[in-house]
């Protein structure tokens, strides 16, 4: 942007030595100049509110970085802010990590879902690689610090979205997976203590778990561990809370989506050659399943208790249904969401999980990522039609109307900075104009 407006601002200063130009020439061209369209304008805002939040993340104050993460947030929700990254990309991504090290709850939630917002935004590649690098220590280590519900879900997020965008191999996702699972199954010591986790932080790090469970192959995990992993979720569905209810049939769902089981069973079965042990562990895994199938099959039905809301158990009766006829019949959920004016369609458990995690995440700004973003339509195979051509003003979304257009924002603030100062220069020339013609009719 500022290559354009240097370029304006030197076809002003040609204009202003025009000594042929009419008065009404003047105000004209004046106006042209003082006319910008609305793409330009938003961009230009955009790129003065985003460099204004970025040099905020210097400051001292906590409450200062806390709003300037709020206000990047928002503006990457509002749009793919592919030349703002261009540019700082480096610098946005070594202030978010220290905000991660050395802020308060509230600090580390925002700039982990800033770091995911950046990942997503840049895609696949180098700069998907770096990110993984450098946060994949300090999500780790800020895993095991604090028991804030909020602050760890937003870092399992952030560290699941990093993973499935710049990992390059099952092992790398494999080891951010180990790191969720140490939450719920940390190495004890003989003087450590277990910590119980809230329902919403195991609801977090089953959610994480399973999305990035989606991504690799399930030959890649040693068959132990998913073992563990089947008896672990199948306890959650007896727990008391929906929400994790819910994510753990979810993750149940992936594993059995990807033939998981079966591939354990049947390499069970041909390491087993007749051995006691080996036929041990099968019969084991068939009694999950079939454990696993008769909760399920009771959660399809399940009636509300007092206090339940409807709409919680309309979902967990959907989501077990579902479930349960996949089971039982081997038949995957087809969805179909609409955005804006096109449809994206799922046909297995895989991408279904995928979508539901990336919508949560995105909150907002999924319709616009999902219009926009390169890397989640090859992910999903989603060929959105362009709704708008470069160079023809779009309607402004509402989440750009608040970023940009409120009275209050900055983005306001520096807008009418902007035109004060354009005015200014303008009726300097005019001035000079006026008085270039006069002395021209009394020649």
């Amino acid at each position: 942007m500022g290559k354009r407006s240097s370029q304006r601002k030197h076809a002003a200063m040609l204009d202003s030595d025009d000594d042929d130009s009419s008065v009404s020439s003047s105000s004209t061209s004046r106006s042209d100049r003082m006319s910008v369209s609305a793409n330009e304008e938003v961009q230009l805002e955009k790129d003065s509110l985003l460099d204004q939040a970025l040099d905020a993340l210097y400051e001292k104050r906590g409450s200062t970085r806390e709003k300037a993460l709020s206000t990047i947030i928002e503006a990457f929700n509002s749009g793919l802010q592919h030349e703002f990254v261009e540019k700082k990309f480096a610098t946005l991504l070594h202030q978010c990590v220290a905000s991660i090290k050395k802020g308060s709850a509230q600090e580390v939630s925002l700039a982990s879902h800033a770091i995911g917002l950046l990942a997503l935004t840049v895609g696949g590649g180098d700069n998907a690689r770096e990110i993984l690098e450098e946060t994949f220590p300090t999500l780790a280590q800020a895993l095991k610090t604090g028991a804030d519900s909020s602050k760890i879900s937003a870092l399992l997020q952030c560290l699941a979205i990093v993973t499935f965008v710049g990992g390059n191999d099952p092992a790398e996702t494999e080891r951010s997976m180990q790191i969720m699972w140490q939450l719920v199954h940390p190495k004890l010591g003989s003087n450590v203590a277990a910590v119980k986790l809230s329902p919403a932080i195991t609801t977090a790090m089953v959610s994480a778990w399973a999305f990035l469970l989606t991504s690799i192959h399930g030959w890649s995990l040693d068959p132990k561990s998913w073992q563990e992993s089947i008896s672990y979720f199948s306890g959650l569905l007896d727990k008391d809370d929906r929400s994790v209810r819910i994510a753990a049939g979810e993750a149940l769902a992936v594993i059995f989506d990807m033939g998981s089981l079966e591939k354990f069973c049947s390499q069970a079965k041909d390491a087993s050659d007749g051995s006691t042990q080996d036929g041990k562990e099968l019969a084991h895994v068939h009694g999950l399943k079939g454990k696993v199938l008769n909760q399920v099959r009771n959660l399809s039905v399940e009636a509300g208790g007092k206090g339940s809301a409807k709409k919680d158990l309309n979902s967990q009766r959907n989501l077990f249904k579902d479930i349960l006829e996949f089971l039982e019949y081997g038949k995957s959920p087809e969805a179909s969401i609409k955005i804006g004016g096109d449809v994206l369609q799922t046909s297995t458990w895989c991408k279904w999980i995928q979508l539901n995690f990336l919508k949560r995440f995105l909150g907002g700004g999924f319709v616009k990522h999902m219009q926009e973003n390169e890397l989640l339509h090859d992910n999903f195979g989603f060929a959105p039609k362009k709704k708008y051509n470069l160079g023809v003003d779009h309607q402004m979304s509402s989440g750009e109307k608040r970023l940009y257009k409120s009275p209050n924002s900055v983005a306001n603030k520096a807008r009418t900075q902007f035109l004060n100062k354009q005015r200014m220069l303008s009726e300097g020339r005019n001035v000079g104009r006026f008085a270039v013609g006069v002395a021209d009719d009394e020649l």
